[in-house]
């Protein structure tokens, strides 16, 4: 299939080009509407008795605004918050501001649930009219002035039904606030704004701010590491190009996804940020493959046909890895997950599916031109011997020599970077996920401290009654008195509409029932847990009562995340290791894979709770220590396992590769790690880029899962990928290959097993061969002949029988290479030794070198050698 995707790219090569890009820019320009259609809610669980609780007050009641915004004064020196004279200038303020926002603001409160222009503002600064208007007014003060502090608010409602609509009014009207001692003459006077809407909007604002920050930091930086990687200009722009679609056909989609579904506002910055990256390592795969097939000789269509049979099938691969564990997030109600999930996974099938259809038609354009504008002191050239007896192959033949002492120590490391995993707490979305700087966290902050009683993230008791029941009122009150014995709320629950308590109706098909809501806010929001379960421990006296407020959406949402945490951690490991298993043939490899990647996401989480929760570096980077919204642990863990196994399949492929030419356990591992430690490090050092861009956030959400995929990405390709699994795979030996023979009879026939990908002279250019003997690489680091992709999924031909773990026949130049062995003096049924020179070089110290090509004069290699491809030569 990859075959007839290469080809038919090539022969259409304007055609594709022209469309693709044109499809993208349009779905970009589509895009540019995203923000619009993007939600401020699904945060919560709907199916829990919280949202329940909640859908049911706001539809008898009307929803709650008092709290949407807080305008926060503090009087000049010398005046007090109750002087009439500075309440007639406040009063001025209040009008102004309603007057130019009809639509949005007004004192009028609603007349109905219905009623969506009128939200209703609560004043304490005006005169009462008469006796009982200023008794009302009185009581207004005693809860909104704090005169010991001096300081006042005014409560003000923003119109609109949904958290999407307020926020956008929100917006609309924020510019009315700024500059008021200025603008009304008040010198020394203060204001803030607090409340849920001003919060909601500096996430907002930080969250756009993280996207440009990515396109004008991370873009330049990783054009400048491609120029380091491929050592021409040419080379680094494609995948840069590449990331660009990506990005703009996501916004595209994620905005035709928004047209069917809810989608969350945090969604286009986690796409922004795995689509990008990811994106642009998928180039980096597909340039170097096309480089490495140009500089072995081939034409340029042979190139671009052989390049997506091999780097498109490792793209494919691995975009379904990834995809798969997003798609394990897609079990949990909350629509923050699932939309990040659904733009998540738009964003990386679209990158894999442009980088086998744009790239390729790019390339085959391009032709041998593809290193134009080179930087020369950036080129120098390497065999594939010189590439294998390198660092990495020096590294893992080191580590082969010392498996337990290499692997003992580094899983005691990882197993020490866990530990503070056991510090984990979680909490809610707050003003704390914003800098200590910001002006709307130190005013929600101010309020709480100087008006603990109205908080605005109160526990609500919804009461659900027949109202033909005459011991109603009297079983109401009974649960009231009953929730006061609770400690730790900065008031009493009371049906008084002085105290917050409200009474409505609520229609249910035929019936009417009736609702009282009483609510409470807590002293301390880390005793939201304990306080809940009280509340739902009273006995309801036979009546419907709903334990609702933002606390109890905040906790039951965190409890359906941790209920199935550990259904989709069983899905995870069972999907990618059925992927694995069938690509590879082994169910060791699998195994080993899970326990891996376990270890590396264990340390990850340890890594962020010691920072993020523990507190270490909050001040370097400005972040705020204290409990973790779950959800984004739930993101972590699924975007961490995915790139890791992406990651692993990288390597391991590599050594399938290996040992399905021949090659002995050793032999395979060195060559695997040799091969791709630096494509490896390479695509993991550009996704650290473009995650570092997002690191700078100003938001505590953005800044954990930032920090969360560099650890994961440093740790992974390096420790694991390079020191633990070569040392566990020596340990295990020929066992790593093996599988019951049913199950390798499954995997052959489905059809994933792995081929190689065999050199064909015949379409070479017989001129181009002799001077592009040597492969290409960089002194960045990454080198175009290792850069053969890694996971080259193959199909395996049905009359193909596969050879039995450790008993893989030679095949081609590696089998010149076992001692005192060639094919022509073997029985085609006679199983080969497994001890190759690698293993006498690494176990017993022979003086041979691994990886060192046979004499040239010798009559096997010229037998088996390819016309064109001299010593020294890496054949394509």
């Amino acid at each position: 299939m990859f075959g007839s995707i290469g080809s038919f790219v090539y022969r259409m090569r304007y055609t594709v080009i022209a469309v693709l890009i044109a499809l993208m820019g349009g779905l970009g320009i589509y895009g540019l509407g995203l923000p619009n259609h993007l939600s401020q809610s699904g945060w919560f669980d709907p199916n829990s008795e919280s949202v329940h609780g909640s859908i049911i007050a706001d539809t008898a009641l009307g929803r709650d605004h008092k709290s949407d915004v807080l305008l926060l004064v503090t009087p000049p020196e010398g005046t007090s918050i109750d002087d009439p004279e500075f309440g007639a200038k406040i009063e001025e303020i209040v009008d102004d501001v309603v007057a130019e926002h009809p639509g949005i603001l007004s004192r009028d409160a609603p007349s109905g649930p219905d009623d969506m222009e009128h939200a209703g503002l609560i004043d304490p600064f005006p005169a009462g009219q008469n006796g009982a208007d200023e008794l009302a007014q009185q009581m207004k003060r005693d809860r909104m002035w704090n005169l010991e502090a001096n300081r006042g608010f005014v409560s003000i409602g923003v119109a609109g039904n949904d958290d999407t609509t307020i926020l956008a009014n929100y917006k609309t009207i924020q510019p009315s606030f700024e500059n008021l001692s200025e603008r009304y003459d008040m010198p020394g006077t203060t204001f803030q704004l607090a409340g849920l809407q001003p919060i909601a909007g500096s996430m907002s604002l930080g969250m756009e701010d993280d996207i440009r920050r990515a396109e004008l930091i991370a873009l330049p930086i990783v054009a400048l590491m491609l120029l380091f990687v491929f050592g021409g200009v040419i080379a680094a722009i494609l995948p840069v190009f590449i990331g660009g679609l990506t990005i703009a056909g996501s916004l595209g989609i994620m905005t035709l996804l928004a047209q069917a579904t809810e989608l969350n506002v945090f969604a286009q910055s986690v796409v922004t940020l795995i689509g990008l990256g990811i994106a642009i390592d998928y180039g980096l795969f597909m340039v170097s493959r096309f480089r490495e097939e140009i500089a072995a000789g081939y034409t340029t269509e042979a190139a671009v046909r052989r390049s997506v049979m091999t780097a498109g099938q490792t793209i494919v691969f691995s975009a379904t890895i990834i995809v798969v564990a997003l798609a394990c997030v897609l079990m949990y109600p909350q629509a923050f997950l699932r939309s990040v999930a659904y733009g998540a996974i738009a964003s990386v099938s679209l990158a894999a599916g442009l980088s086998i259809t744009v790239l390729p038609a790019i390339l085959g354009i391009l032709g041998r031109r593809i290193d134009a504008f080179s930087v020369p002191f950036l080129r120098r050239t390497k065999t594939r011997e010189e590439i294998i007896d390198g660092f990495w192959g020096k590294l893992a033949g080191w580590v082969m020599k010392h498996p337990l002492k290499t692997a003992i120590p580094t899983v005691l490391l990882l197993l020490a970077l866990i530990i503070p995993f056991g510090n984990i707490v979680f909490g809610g979305m707050s003003e704390k996920y914003l800098p200590p700087s910001d002006p709307h966290r130190v005013a929600q902050e101010d309020f709480d401290r100087y008006f603990p009683a109205e908080r605005t993230e109160e526990l609500k008791l919804v009461i659900l009654y027949d109202q033909d029941d005459p011991e109603a009122e009297t079983k109401i009150q009974t649960i009231a008195a009953e929730a006061n014995q609770i400690p730790g709320f900065t008031k009493k629950f009371s049906t008084s509409p002085d105290e917050g308590g409200l009474d409505g109706v609520y229609e249910a098909g035929s019936s009417e029932w009736g609702v009282t809501q009483m609510s409470a806010g807590l002293v301390d929001r880390d005793t939201a847990a304990e306080a809940i379960r009280e509340l739902r421990d009273i006995d309801p006296q036979g009546l419907t009562v709903y334990v609702a407020g933002t606390p109890a959406l905040t906790q039951d949402s965190m409890d359906t995340l941790m209920g199935r945490l550990p259904l989709m951690a069983v899905l995870l490991v069972l999907v990618t290791g059925l992927l694995m298993f069938l690509a590879f043939g082994s169910i060791i490899l699998p195994i080993k894979a899970a326990l891996m990647s376990a270890l590396g996401l264990g340390s990850t989480l340890g890594i962020l709770t010691w920072m993020f929760v523990d507190g270490h570096g909050s001040g370097l980077l400005n972040y705020t220590a204290g409990p973790l919204f779950g959800a984004v642990l739930v993101l972590i863990i699924a975007i961490v396992y995915g790139l890791s196994t992406d990651y692993e399949i990288f390597l391991i492929s590599r050594m399938v590769e290996a040992r399905q030419n021949g090659a002995t356990t050793t032999e395979a591992i060195r060559e695997g790690t040799a091969l791709t430690g630096r494509i490896i490090t390479a695509a993991a050092a550009i996704l650290v880029v473009v995650t570092g861009a997002f690191a700078l956030s100003n938001i505590v959400l953005m800044k954990y899962l930032a920090f969360g995929m560099i650890a994961a990405l440093i740790l992974d390709a390096t420790v694991i990928r390079m020191l633990l699994v070569p040392s566990v795979m020596k340990l295990l030996g020929d066992d790593n290959w093996w599988a019951p023979q049913w199950m390798l009879k499954l995997q052959r026939k489905i059809g994933l097993g792995e081929t190689v990908l065999e050199d064909q002279p015949e379409l070479k250019d017989p001129a181009l061969v002799p001077a592009t003997a040597a492969v290409t690489t960089s002194a960045g680091g990454v080198v175009a002949g290792a850069q053969a992709e890694t996971t080259q999924l193959r199909v395996q031909r049905p009359d193909d029988t596969r050879p039995a773990a450790g008993q893989a026949e030679p095949r081609g130049r590696r089998s010149l290479s076992l001692p005192g062995r060639r094919r022509s003096e073997a029985p085609a049924d006679s199983a080969p030794t497994t001890e190759g020179h690698l293993d006498d070089l690494i176990d017993d110290g022979a003086a041979q070198p691994a990886g060192s090509a046979p004499a040239v004069d010798s009559p096997a290699y010229r037998s088996a050698a390819p016309s064109g491809v001299g010593p020294g030569t890496s054949p394509g």
